[in-house]
Order: structure tokens, then C-alpha cells, then sequence
């Protein structure tokens, strides 16, 4: 794949990177993809990859800045009796970011990429103040609190897609954080790196469906992006102990893949830890 349609995929998928939680797990959005039922995150890949075989400009800001409701529909097709979750904040989405790009980008987020001469600090500083579907803030306390899951995935995915190089090349990769998304936090109480209050475990063992913003959301996000910060920490204090690990890259970005992962494979241990569950447009 060539470095300029990296980050194209890249920022379609990241742009729509959000909610595909059900409240009825017998009854999830999934995706018939190559012979194979793929459900999650997973389950959007699998429909832009199927859109693009048919020859869908999914990709393309030119088409996906007015694509319509049907367009969409057909890419986000299911087998499943569910349609995928928020399809309509989908749309709003795409045809936000693809007016964007057209506007100010000559419709490339690549040329967003190379503005930023290396910095993912500055990437995604662009990505939050140039595409307000990115913007994840809330008030806590009095003060604006940042979390912008989706901008820093999208940098993360960058820089991982290129492999650190080209368009991936990024002289300050480690300030990316954690992803606070729901599912995290999730493995990081099952670890034991994050410890809820018996009040809310039994809040989210009822299925209480929060609201974004409010302070118990807030407060999981905020805390596990501290608590993965904390076990980067000590896996860098861990390595500079151990000799033959010196060539090992440690930082946020991989912890949280490593967390991801981890829950994926092991979901009927991690799921004895409810998560919490919202529906928006940010994780």
C-alpha cells in the first residue's frame, strides 16, 4: 500500500471509530467479511475493505463529504438483524471531515500529516482544532478536560500503518497517551492497575447506560489513562534493568494495544469486570 493511501484508510476508519457496544450481547453488528464473521472495531475494518473490493471511493473525501444515506447503508450492510450503532452521527461525521480536507487539506489528510513536520504533539493538535467530530472534551469540576481518544488513535495509527517511517515518522510519538475508550479500562481493573468502588461496580453491573460527561465517565477515562502511564512507568524502569531488552520500544500506545488485545482474547475472564457504557461518537 502506498504511504499516501495509508493515512487516508487510516483516517476514514479513525473518523468512524466509535460504538459498536451492544446492549443484547445475542444480538451484536457484525460484518461477513472473506468467510468470517467480524464483530467491534474489527467489524468496521471489514466493511471499508468490503467497500473498496466493489470499487466504493470510501476513502475518497470527494465521495464521502456527500455520500448518502443509502451509499453508506450498503457499506455498512450487515447479515445480522442489527444495523451498526449511530449510523446517522456516521454520516454527520463523514460528510464533516470530508468538507474539511476538500476546504483546506486539497482533500488529503496526508497533507495534514506532512504540515506537521514529524510532531505527533502538533498532529493532533491540528486533527482537534481543524475536525470538531475529534474534539472529545468534558467539564470536570470547573475545568475543560481533555481525552481526544480518536485524534491520538488516529496518530497512533499512523505511525504504526508506516511503521515509523515516512508519513509515520514521528520525532515525539510518546506523548500520545492511551486510548480511554471503554473496553481498556475494562482489563485494566481485571489486571488490578485500576480498582473501581463497590458503588460502582454495582452501578455497572445494573447496565447503566452514562451519559458523556458525566463525572463517573470522566473519572474512568481520566484514571485510566493515568494508570497506564503509571505501568509505562515501571516497564521502562523494568527495561533499564534488564540489559536485553534495550531494543524494545515501550510506550502508551503499545500498552493499550497490549490491553486491547488482551481483552479480545480472553473475553470470558475479562467480562467478569463490567464496563461502562456510553453512547457517543468519541469512543
Amino acid at each position: 500500500m502506498a504511504s499516501r493511501s495509508v493515512p487516508s484508510l487510516v483516517f476514514v476508519a479513525d473518523a468512524l471509530n466509535f460504538c459498536f457496544w451492544s446492549r443484547d450481547p445475542s444480538k451484536k453488528y457484525y460484518v461477513e467479511y472473506k468467510g468470517k464473521r467480524w464483530t467491534g472495531y474489527w467489524c468496521l475494518c471489514a466493511a471499508l475493505n468490503r467497500a473498496i473490493e466493489e470499487g466504493i471511493n470510501i476513502t475518497d473525501p470527494n465521495f464521502y463529504a456527500s455520500v448518502t444515506q443509502d451509499q453508506l447503508a450498503s457499506v455498512f450492510r450487515s447479515e445480522s438483524e442489527m444495523d451498526i450503532p449511530l449510523f446517522q452521527e456516521r454520516l454527520e461525521v463523514l460528510h464533516q471531515v470530508g468538507q474539511v480536507l476538500i476546504q483546506k487539506y486539497d482533500g488529503s489528510f496526508a497533507n495534514c500529516v506532512k504540515k506537521c513536520n514529524g510532531s505527533a504533539k502538533d498532529l493532533l493538535n491540528l486533527v482537534v482544532s481543524e475536525f470538531p467530530p475529534f474534539r472529545d472534551e468534558a467539564d470536570y469540576n470547573g475545568k475543560r478536560v481533555s481525552f481526544h481518544k480518536r485524534a491520538q488513535i488516529l496518530v497512533a495509527d499512523v505511525w504504526g500503518c508506516c511503521e515509523g517511517k515516512g508519513l509515520g515518522t514521528f520525532h515525539d510519538i510518546d506523548v500520545i497517551t492511551m486510548f480511554a475508550d471503554y473496553r481498556v479500562p475494562q482489563v485494566l481493573v481485571y489486571f488490578g492497575a485500576l480498582q473501581y468502588s463497590n458503588a460502582l461496580m454495582d452501578l455497572l453491573r445494573k447496565d447503566t447506560l452514562m451519559k458523556t460527561g458525566d463525572r463517573l465517565e470522566v473519572e474512568i477515562r481520566g484514571c485510566s489513562i493515568w494508570a497506564t502511564e503509571l505501568v509505562c512507568e515501571e516497564a521502562r524502569r523494568l527495561k533499564e534493568a534488564d540489559s536485553d531488552t534495550a531494543d524494545i520500544q515501550i510506550n502508551s500506545i503499545l500498552i493499550d494495544e497490549f490491553l486491547w488485545d488482551y481483552r479480545r482474547a480472553h473475553v470470558q475472564e475479562t467480562d467478569s469486570i463490567p464496563y461502562h457504557k456510553v453512547r457517543c461518537i468519541y469512543y
